[in-house]
């Protein structure tokens, strides 16, 4: 295939990207190069005559209207957004002008660059979003394709708008949609500021390793070439106006997260343990959701997929790739807000 990957210099578009190129797909990688962003992130693919890249907004109607017209992609993958909860507390604008207005240029090139292709019916636009649109579930149960939308963060809020965007331009407009909700991602390239590269980064640091309330929030772990995985598959064979979602089938608390990291941190750095005396507990940030979990049984069914690493492996490769990375993070640690405790608005 040719693929359009809106945000493929970040975390889960930047493993699309390696995995598309490595399966020989052609991939043009369209970036805006925000904070979270980093070309390094797709270094070992750049010099291959299967990949290009274009930087610029996906708000820019002008700008994708171009690519799509010079790069004639048969599909595009859309995954830019702003993903960061604690971000989006402070500043909701910037989540609201990329995940929902952002989305709905792109919804719009892609319908006009479909009809003046004649409309193929091969042509998909893929939208990648998040469990979070769903809201919090409580001690039982799991999230389904069929679960009511209710976000709790201007974040999930703004990605359940660009669901719908996505939706209502199949149903109005024929647009040929897939859509995909995924559980929390982690593993390479993962940017600074999220929860596990917090921990490892912060453990090796010895600062104070902070974890929200009691640490009794539970997630869905899903290892990002794992997803990348299925959203290639979902991509080449879901069916139009379908919504699949992914899950890695590893739930856990965040508290008990944060200790299996300090144990592989213990047996690696043996000279710095035990590394969860620095846990520590901080005030909750607002609307923090109790627990997410996915039943991913229709991608399985349906497409054959399930996720292979389990979050004990998965981990274990994490927290290598950071130990032998360090030019990497270093690089990112810089940047604003990376280390600051943010969301904390009420």
């Amino acid at each position: 295939m040719k693929l359009m990957v809106t945000g493929g210099a970040g975390f889960i578009g930047s493993a699309v990207v390696r995995l598309a190129v490595a399966r020989g797909h052609s991939v043009v990688n369209v970036d805006k190069l925000t904070y979270a962003a980093c070309l390094d992130n797709v270094a070992s693919v750049a010099e291959s005559p299967l990949y290009a890249f274009e930087q610029a907004d996906i708000c820019d109607r002008a700008a994708m209207d171009r690519i799509l017209a010079a790069h004639r992609p048969d599909a595009i993958m859309h995954l830019a957004a702003e993903s960061h909860v604690d971000r989006s507390i402070d500043g909701p604008g910037t989540f609201i002008d990329t995940n929902i207005t952002g989305t709905y240029t792109l919804l719009e090139a892609a319908r006009a660059h479909w009809t003046a292709q004649g409309k193929p019916e091969s042509f998909r636009f893929h939208h990648i979003s998040t469990d979070e649109v769903y809201g919090t579930l409580g001690e039982t149960g799991l999230f389904t394709e069929d679960t009511p939308y209710a976000p709790n963060s201007p974040y999930s809020a703004s990605k359940a708008a660009s669901d719908h965007l996505v939706r209502a331009w199949h149903e109005t407009y024929g647009l040929p949609v897939v859509l995909t909700n995924c559980s929390n991602n982690y593993g390479p390239f993962h940017f600074p500021e999220k929860l596990i590269p917090v921990v490892i980064l912060n453990a090796l640091a010895g600062k104070p390793i902070p974890v929200y309330g009691q640490g009794l929030n539970v997630r869905d772990w899903l290892y990002v070439e794992d997803h990348a995985d299925a959203l290639l598959l979902v991509c080449e064979k879901g069916a139009l106006g379908r919504s699949y979602n992914i899950g890695g089938n590893n739930e856990r608390r965040n508290i008990d997260l944060v200790r299996t990291i300090c144990a592989l941190l213990d047996e690696r750095r043996p000279e710095s343990a035990p590394h969860d005396r620095l846990i520590t507990y901080v005030t909750d940030r607002p609307g923090h959701d109790l627990r997410y979990a996915i039943d991913a049984s229709r991608i399985t069914s349906e497409l054959g997929w399930q996720p292979s690493v389990t979050v004990e492996e998965g981990l274990a490769k994490t927290v290598d790739w950071y130990l032998a990375n360090e030019d990497w993070w270093r690089a990112l640690q810089a940047r604003d807000g990376v280390g600051q405790r943010l969301g904390k608005a009420g």
